[in-house]
């Protein structure tokens, strides 16, 4: 495992890396593999590019983050043209059946919700925002209701993950339960563990994912 002081720089170097950030003030604490984000930046974007970036960094288990978004007065939009931009991205998206989605904005904080066949559309409705000027969060409530009449086969996500040449699938248990698939066991990385759950989403008739991944690095 790599040293708190080691795991620490390359997280802030990788967050550095990133164009969208060189200029954002955000502090990085590292303790066994858990990493905490503070700080400020001026967009909802920057915050979670922000996120993303510690978590792709090899060593890091799982991340906090306290990261506050501050507008520049320019930036500043009510929760009336925040809706409205919403629903403005929504029509360019064709992978969001927007009669299906709900929004709701409160003091810049957009709730999502609704019902949706697959989980990719929760996640495009939610990556259509996340850019848009004047948010300072997201919560994401839509739910995954699939119209498959498919059983979930086991062996095909297990299949699926083993054919993924990013994921060491030898220690990855995957459990069925009506339509629910959980994810036991460890991998390298978050990404690893990421990429999972996105293919478990992916085998039709799931409606919840419970990723128990553990992330266990070993230089």
């Amino acid at each position: 495992m790599k040293s708190n002081e080691a795991l620490q720089k390359n997280v802030v170097d990788a967050i550095n890396w990133e164009p969208l950030l060189q200029a954002a003030e955000i502090g990085v604490m590292a303790n066994d593999g858990v990493i905490t984000l503070t700080g400020s930046v001026n967009t909802y974007a920057k915050k979670a590019e922000a996120e993303h970036a510690a978590k792709n960094v090899t060593g890091v288990k799982t991340v906090f983050e306290t990261i506050e978004v501050v507008f520049n007065e320019k930036d500043k939009r009510t929760d009336a043209e925040i809706t409205t931009a919403i629903e403005n991205a929504f029509r360019w998206h064709w992978d969001i059946p927007t009669e299906k989605v709900t929004t709701v904005v409160e003091n810049g904080w957009v709730f999502l919700d609704g019902e949706l066949e697959w989980n990719y559309q929760k996640e495009a409705a939610k990556n259509a925002v996340c850019n848009l000027i004047g948010i300072k969060g997201i919560t994401n409530n839509i739910i995954v209701s699939s119209s498959s009449k498919d059983r979930i086969e086991k062996k095909d996500i297990e299949f699926a993950i083993e054919r993924n040449g990013a994921i060491d699938n030898k220690d990855i248990g995957v459990y069925v339960f009506d339509n629910v698939v959980t994810l036991k066991g460890h991998v390298d990385s978050w990404y690893q563990k990421s990429e999972a759950g996105r293919i478990a989403w992916n085998a039709p008739g799931v409606k919840q994912v419970e990723n128990d991944l553990y992330v266990d690095f070993d230089e």
